[in-house]
């Protein structure tokens, strides 16, 4: 079998969620949309389950899921619907629901409900994406109320920059929320995780740890509370091939690392396809028998080539961590000049082995 594999550490999972709550002191709601960034949903929501105060998904598939594993905590629809018949699904499995714009509150108004639904209204304070503008923020929250098919109603913002902690648009975007909600009782959500780790005087009442769950810093400098966080992904795999070059040899596609010196390389079963970023740059982390070494030259499709020249014990069968408890993925994304949310999402083909159930 191929030694590629993403081993899922479900206690560092249980860990991170519980320091979202500590830190925050609000409910939370997991969010494990996206397949759990690439962690698997389902055995994620069932290491949770009992244990959060409910789920957050991307859609109505994604929750649909969830409840066809047995998963019956409350689960966010964050995009809403997208079909007015899709509020009968909605009713059927209890689900909440953000509401961003004006057609939503119309097939809301007219579709035909027996219980009343529970539902997030989205200010846009400052993303420009999805929401309602400030000036409409009260009649829409008016509207639902007097829809009669309303039992709860959130109101929730999100913000563009609070992974950067020394930019003032995050208080620009709370004051925004702040006049938008005057008057309006109702309970609040505007922390996800870099505003949940990183801004602790914006007020929610609920919050939606999303990358922190998984073990990795929304942050591009370190943080305190971030650094508490524990990788909950494993990706490895092992030495697949050895190779003994002299110097002013060209590794790889394109020739982009050419042997300085006489160098041992080894060929590991990891690749763009399983998900390892094709762009990582000769240099990038790698952990070789628990030794550091890095990647040399360019990943390819189905394997990458690393440096075994100070490793003169690894060869053949060796172990090789891509990013872990060792080689974070944050470093490996910023060397790749990605993200680590996507290094997670981009995951596939490799079979995710799970402990700590």
């Amino acid at each position: 079998m191929r030694p590629a594999r993403a081993l899922i550490d479900l206690n560092a999972l249980r860990h991170n969620y519980r320091l979202a709550r500590e830190v925050s002191g609000a409910r939370a709601l997991a969010v494990v949309k996206a397949d759990a960034y690439g962690h698997g949903a389902v055995r994620c929501a069932q290491a949770l389950d009992g244990e959060t105060d409910g789920f957050a998904v991307a859609c109505i598939e994604e929750a649909l899921q969830l409840r066809e594993a047995g998963i019956q905590a409350p689960i966010l629809l964050l995009e809403g619907f997208f079909e007015a018949d899709e509020l009968a699904l909605i009713e059927q499995h209890r689900l909440w629901c953000v509401v961003h714009s004006a057609w939503q509150i119309d097939a809301i108004e007219q579709a035909s409900l027996r219980a009343p639904l529970t539902l997030w209204l989205k200010l846009d304070s400052g993303m420009h994406r999805v929401g309602f503008h400030p000036d409409e923020y009260q009649a829409a929250y008016q509207r639902l109320l007097r829809s009669g098919k309303v039992a709860k109603i959130v109101l929730m913002s999100h913000f563009a920059r609070a992974d950067e902690l020394d930019c003032p648009r995050s208080d620009e975007q709370l004051a925004v929320f702040e006049q938008a909600r005057q008057g309006l009782l109702a309970e609040v959500s505007l922390r996800n995780s870099p505003a949940l780790l990183g801004w602790p005087n914006v007020p929610s009442d609920w919050v939606r740890p999303g990358i922190m769950l998984y073990g990795a810093t929304p942050f591009e400098q370190a943080q305190a509370l971030a650094d508490q966080l524990q990788p909950v992904m494993t990706l490895e795999s092992k030495i697949i091939g050895v190779r003994e070059l002299p110097a002013g040899e060209p590794v790889g596609y394109g020739a982009r690392f050419v042997t300085e010196r006489p160098t041992r390389v080894g060929v590991v079963a990891m690749g763009y396809a399983d998900g390892y970023p094709r762009h990582a740059p000769t240099g990038t982390p790698v952990l070789i028998d628990g030794k550091p070494s890095r990647l040399i030259g360019r990943v390819s499709m189905d394997m990458l080539t690393v440096d075994l020249s100070d490793l003169p014990q690894a060869g053949l069968g060796s172990h090789v961590e891509l990013w872990g408890k060792r080689v974070l993925a944050s470093d490996v994304a910023t060397q790749a000049q990605t993200i680590p949310y996507q290094l997670f999402c981009n995951l596939r083909r490799v079979p995710l082995l799970y402990s700590g159930n």
